[in-house]
């Protein structure tokens, strides 16, 4: 999949393939995407500490509040979206991808 989303890339940026045909592959390849592995508080605060950050500093980095970011850790509130998505990369690859 990975090789058809470079060609697709490649050809739509010489004029071979139009927008609407790039962006069907495109959302095709992310809607079959697995689902995002949850994270506990635990896991956010390990990514937290990793990283050498208050909350303050992390949740800035992240762009929240540092009150989801608490919820988070205490597990009162549960990462979805964006915020799962960014936590996902940030154990993935290092805090180091998105700052």
């Amino acid at each position: 999949m990975q090789e058809v989303q470079t060609l697709a890339g490649e050809m739509h940026a010489n004029g071979a393939m139009d927008e609407a045909t790039w962006r069907k592959i495109t959302m095709r390849d992310v809607e079959d995407a697995p689902p995002l592995a949850p994270l506990s508080g635990e896991d956010i605060r390990a990514l937290r500490e990793r990283a050498r950050m208050s909350q303050t500093v992390f949740a800035r980095h992240l762009n929240l509040t540092v009150g989801y970011v608490s919820q988070l850790e205490r597990g009162g509130k549960r990462p979805t979206g964006a915020a799962l998505a960014l936590l996902d990369v940030i154990r993935r690859k290092g805090m180091e991808a998105v700052v």
